[in-house]
This record gives C-alpha cells, structure tokens and sequence, in this order.
C-alpha cells in the first residue's frame, strides 16, 4: 500500500488475508440459538475476542507492520492506545523483532498494560484528559525516531481489520445465509470502516452500524451531519477502547457511504451485554468489545425476522470490571 492517505481498496483487503495468515487466528462465526430467540431472527458472534492479544486489533497491527520496508521497520514503532491497540503492536512487534514504543492513558487497564509489556514494549504514560497522544507520539520519534503505527487513521490497519469482513462474508456464504445486518463497536472507526468496505463489496444491500459508548459517540452524529465531529470529553465511560476523540479521516471516507447510521448505548447497558456473554454464552468479553450486543440486548437494533451479525471486538476485561458487570446485572437479564 504505497499511499498512507488514501481510503484502502478491497484488493487491500484481500492482501492483508493474505500477509497475516498464519499469524492471526480466523476466529470462529457463532449462531446464538437463544440471542435469536431474543431477538425474533438469528444472530451470529464474530468472535474476536478469541481473537490473538484479546482483540481485533493484531490484525492491523501485524498488516501495518507487514507493509512497511524492513529498513524503515526495523528503526522502530510507535503507537498511540488506549490498550487493544497497544498488544496489537507490540505483539506484532515482537514477531518483526524490531522495537515498539505505545503511548498509554495512565488510567488504561491493567491487564491491558502488562499484556503490552510482557510483548516486550516499552510504555510511556500521558493523561488522556489533559494531554494529547499524538503530541506525545510526534515528540518520541522526533528524539528517538520510529514510525507511527495509528490505531485506525492508517489505510494499512483499516485493511487489515476489514479482513474481519472477508471471513464473516466467507462464513456466511458457505452456510447460504445472508446478512441483513452487521453490528461493529466503534471507536475512531477503522474497525467499521475495513469490516464495511469487506461485506458490502459483496452484499450492498446489508446494513452496517457503528455502535459506540453514551457520550462518546462522535461517529454517529458525524454520519448525520456529513462532517468529522468531535467528543466533549476524553474519558468517562467503562467501554474504554472506544474513547477516541474523533473519527478518523481515512476511515470517515469509507463510513460516510458504507455505513447505515450509528447507535449509542448506556454504560449500564455495555456491562449487561458483558454479563450476558459471560452467563449466557460463555464468552469473556469487555465492555467496548460487548456494546453491539448492547445495541442488540436494549432493542437499539431491531432484529426481528433478520439475520444479524454482532461483532465481539475483544476481551481484555479485568477481573474488577467483569466482577462489577456481574454484580451491576440481574442473573436473570
């Protein structure tokens, strides 16, 4: 991928499948016989929250890595993340044997945090409600050198995430059912923007939501007023791999005309979506990776006679927050 500012093809798409195979793992598409019940269709879990590092993001991570000259590569990475973004990089760092430096919120999880380390990066911290990530990033390579590997403003990483979409559409296809809709947690929109550009290339009819935290949702009210809009605030929700401050301009390209519109849930509802998948499908899943199944669980989205596709985006949940899901939801729900 030669430009760094152009919106990726499905081509590119296509040649991420090819370069992270064998690295990444082709998570497994689920049927939920009792969701859809719930939900008066049938719905299927994209699970990538099995997915290597805990999330969906080794796959771009490991694309954007793969893409890069060994010369330029091998100078070094730098990341910016709130966690998922963080192990991603790291891990596909070590695998390149080639050093990674990750800006981290001081406040990012614990569990998060180490995982990152234990792939061996090194972590500077800045806080993410008075500092600015990419200011922070800009001064590292300024002193040290590296390049920056962006957690969803990077064709590279967009493509390699849409490769999500390729599986889902394979999956789906083999089973002769078709998708009427997809649901994506979202944050600075890569994840929707690759998986968006992967499905519809083969189904144009199928409709696909960006699903983000109550007060964070930046991506559906920039779908609605046509232009890139800005959160009020840098943190205040438990879903916090999805706190990015605004869309991204590559991904916002693809979104603008791939996506059917946004929805927004509660914290409330993002940890009963947790408990849910931990009581009901024995799925570890965090709260930024559960928040489709929200959008599913609050009947945000309309499942009845459809067949719908929820993306379960990660899993790196700390025992406090699955603790304090499961003790916040009635084991009824």
């Amino acid at each position: 991928m030669s430009d760094r500012l152009a919106p990726p093809t499905l081509a590119d798409v296509e040649r991420a499948a090819a370069r992270i195979a064998g690295q990444a793992v082709r998570t497994p598409l689920l049927e939920s016989p009792a969701l859809g019940e719930f939900a008066g269709g049938r719905v299927f879990l994209k699970c990538e929250n099995l997915q290597r590092t805990g999330s969906f993001k080794f796959r771009g991570a490991y694309n954007a890595l793969a893409s890069l000259p060994d010369e330029v590569r091998a100078r070094g990475i730098v990341a910016v993340s709130s966690g998922n973004h963080a192990q991603g990089v790291a891990e596909a760092a070590r695998l390149f044997g080639v050093p990674a430096t990750i800006v981290m919120p001081a406040d990012a999880p614990a569990v998060k945090r180490d995982r990152t380390r234990r792939s061996g990066a090194r972590i500077v911290d800045y806080d993410r409600a008075s500092e600015d990530r990419e200011a922070v990033a800009a001064r590292i390579m300024a002193a040290q050198g590296g390049t920056l590997v962006h957690p969803y403003n990077d064709p590279a990483v967009i493509a390699g995430q849409g490769t999500i979409g390729l599986e889902i559409a394979a999956d789906l296809a083999a089973a002769g059912v078709p998708a009427d809709a997809v649901l994506i947690p979202c944050g600075g929109g890569g994840l929707s923007a690759g998986i968006a550009l992967a499905i519809r290339a083969g189904s144009p009819a199928t409709e696909v939501w960006a699903v983000e935290p109550q007060g964070f949702d930046d991506y559906g009210r920039s779908l609605r007023e046509g232009r890139i809009l800005a959160n009020p605030a840098a943190a205040g929700s438990v879903a916090d791999a999805l706190l990015a401050p605004s869309p991204g301009p590559i991904g916002f390209t693809l979104n603008r005309v791939n996506l059917a519109g946004g929805f927004a849930v509660s914290d409330g509802e993002a940890l009963a979506a947790v408990a849910y998948a931990f009581r009901e499908l024995k799925l570890v899943v965090e709260p930024g990776g559960a928040v489709g199944l929200a959008a599913l669980l609050s009947r945000r989205h309309q499942g009845t006679r459809r067949i719908t596709v929820v993306v379960l985006s990660g899993g790196n949940i700390d025992e406090a927050m699955l603790s304090r899901a499961l003790a916040s939801t009635p084991a009824s729900l």
